[in-house]
């Protein structure tokens, strides 16, 4: 990576894994825009959040990918084959399932008292979504992104801790 920067990044993982804070961080660092997934899937407003149609959300990541440059993030995986097959790099954060659960709780509180802001109200109910969606992706969801992603291993990386990411970045703070 170190002699082209990428222009085009999927960052996939599960909630909690880092992935808004790495794709904020590569977006300033190499000057591009970046994009939650769960944007693209909901069309947000003060009122309340209205769901995309499949057609919709389609069509908005297709004019995303056919752009020149873009960090996509987000935990989807099933209908983003068009981010992988565009992307210059994959990353996937296989954050530890201990560490994800103690971000879920610190992002939670943090939301609650106004320090962080979320795309979404910070609920009881959201906090226990985000605990049932922290175990399933590490036993249901996990497992497929690696099969889907194999066929990508010539641009995929996999990072586990922020070692690893610092690692591998090394060459945008030099």
């Amino acid at each position: 990576m170190e002699s082209k920067s990428p222009n085009k990044i999927h960052i996939i993982g599960s909630v909690g894994s880092g992935k808004t804070t790495l794709a904020k961080w590569l977006s300033t660092k190499l000057d591009i825009p970046f994009y939650e997934l769960d944007n693209i899937v909901w069309k947000r407003h003060k009122s309340g959040d209205i769901r995309r149609n499949d057609e919709e959300r389609d069509e908005y990541l297709s004019t995303l990918v056919d752009s020149d440059s873009w960090i996509i993030e987000g935990v989807h995986y099933e209908w983003v084959l068009q981010s992988f097959q565009k992307a210059d790099l994959i990353i996937v954060l296989d954050t530890a399932y201990s560490k994800r659960t103690v971000r879920i709780i610190k992002r939670f509180i943090l939301q609650k008292v106004g320090l962080e802001q979320a795309n979404y109200k910070p609920t009881f109910e959201i906090l226990r979504r985000m605990f049932t969606w922290n175990a399933n992706y590490e036993k249901d969801s996990k497992p497929e992104i690696v099969a889907i992603l194999s066929q990508y291993n010539d641009k995929l990386i996999i990072l586990k801790n922020d070692s690893e990411i610092e690692e591998y970045f090394s060459w945008l703070n030099a």
